[in-house]
């Protein structure tokens, strides 16, 4: 109850109402949520592809917030944007660059598109110990951040291609419910950000 069926991306759409209607939505560092991620990539690219499909869905529900005044505005000018940008438009582009990374490799100039692409993988992997350092995790979680360019980029390309393609074709698509394997519950999860706010307390 209370919570907006209108939208795959239920807590997308409710933030995006919240800000519409006035209120602050602000990050809160130590908050904890426990999670069972996908165990096949099947699993992984329905639940991606319901998250994108749904934020889609919200955005378009919320588009007509760019023309508003105030508080609404303000967020559809600077979120809707961002989104559009970061989650839309350079997803949909990145194929292209990669296609020209593999160009430049094989019938250009090797080195210079192998130091390009290296280099590429040193900003990310700079704004991810970044990201981790804020949060308090341990920086050897980046041993895997390389590989990620192999299999995860493209299959989020191809699930924001197939999102951007069925919402345009008017697909309806329904919840994609994830199979549960249950091994979340049986791992001792810790933050410790949060056991350090609290052991000062």
């Amino acid at each position: 109850g209370g919570v907006s069926e209108d939208t795959l991306a239920e807590d997308t759409d409710l933030t995006m109402a919240l800000w519409r209607a006035g209120w602050r939505v602000v990050y809160e560092e130590s908050a904890i949520a426990w999670t069972e991620v996908p165990t096949s990539l099947r699993q992984l690219w329905r639940q991606r592809y319901r998250w994108c499909y749904g934020t889609l869905q919200a955005m378009w529900k919320h588009r007509r917030a760019v023309v508003e005044v105030g508080a609404a505005g303000r967020f559809a000018r600077r979120g809707l944007s961002y989104l559009a940008v970061f989650q839309v438009i350079l997803p949909l582009l990145a194929p292209v660059v990669d296609l020209f990374a593999v160009y430049g490799a094989l019938f250009a100039d090797p080195v210079q598109a192998t130091g390009v692409w290296i280099a590429f993988l040193g900003v990310q992997l700079v704004c991810a110990a970044y990201a981790l350092r804020l949060d308090g995790e341990r920086l050897r979680a980046l041993w895997s951040m390389p590989f990620q360019l192999f299999v995860y980029r493209q299959l989020m390309y191809l699930v924001v291609i197939q999102s951007v393609v069925a919402l345009l074709l008017g697909t309806r698509l329904k919840w994609h419910r994830m199979q549960r394997s249950g091994t979340a519950a049986t791992q001792q999860l810790r933050n410790p950000v949060a056991e350090r706010q609290l052991s000062s307390r």
